[in-house]
């Protein structure tokens, strides 16, 4: 139902800019900031940071990178990024454990078409996955804020997209992290993962959403979403990425 009413609201916007989206495109070139005279404008520079910490097991990893694999090749994703006043997007993919361990998986890539979208997600599914250790959220959002300050697009929107099983226990306080985050324009969305682990591993905090909500996102149009089943997951993936690409705030109460 709100993937339906997702595509609805996309049909009514993409309807009602048509008229502007070409102009918009003409103008990047001489009406954008000087600064920005050499960069690609885009709508949104999205960072896709996963948690590859110990508490991840195999099963639940296999799942979450299938999960943006599959949101990269859903058409409707596609459509979400061709559907914005410029027409593409910045996107990268990284993986963060401990407060030393952070990857970029996929650098900066222009997605601006089918093709990209499809291109991102088969050279994601070739790279092999290296299990973390201990949590640390907070270094994996400053690691993904560092991720913007150097790059050859000038986007409309930063966001960074964290998804984690946990709460941050080590590295610096998550709220200092994600006030340094907003204080730098950019927005942080939340994918809290509360599946259910093998029966010796230590359960998914049940007030894990309600962690994020509170303590990891941020800024502008924030929200979460909360995974309780790993077959929910792709579902997630690709209700959070329309409407993180679309501007729209998600169905989750926003942090006051």
């Amino acid at each position: 139902m709100v993937l339906r009413w997702l595509i609805g609201v996309l049909t009514v916007v993409a309807l009602a800019m048509a008229p502007a989206r070409e102009g918009a495109r003409l103008s990047n070139a001489g009406l954008w900031p000087a600064r920005a005279a050499n960069l690609t404008a885009v709508d949104l520079g999205l960072v896709l940071a996963v948690d590859s910490s110990m508490s991840v097991d195999e099963n639940e990893a296999g799942t979450q990178r299938a999960g943006y694999i599959h949101a990269l090749r859903d058409k409707r994703v596609s459509a979400a990024i061709r559907g914005g006043p410029i027409g593409r997007v910045a996107l990268s993919y990284m993986e963060w454990s401990s407060p030393y361990q952070q990857k970029v998986i996929i650098p900066w890539r222009i997605i601006a078409s089918v093709e990209d979208a499809l291109t991102f997600a088969d050279d994601l599914e070739k790279l092999p996955y290296t299990p973390g250790s201990t949590t640390s959220i907070s270094a994996g959002l400053d690691f993904a804020v560092k991720l913007f300050r150097s790059t050859d697009f000038e986007p409309a929107r930063k966001v960074i997209d964290i998804s984690g099983d946990g709460y941050s226990d080590f590295g610096r306080p998550i709220t200092v992290s994600r006030d340094d985050a907003v204080a730098a324009g950019i927005t942080i969305n939340g994918l809290a993962v509360m599946t259910q682990r093998q029966t010796w591993r230590t359960p998914a905090p049940t007030d894990l959403d309600i962690y994020y909500r509170d303590n990891v996102i941020g800024g502008p149009g924030s929200f979460y979403i909360a995974v309780r089943g790993l077959e929910d997951f792709s579902h997630s993936v690709i209700q959070k990425m329309i409407l993180e690409i679309s501007g729209l705030t998600g169905p989750s109460k926003p942090r006051a």
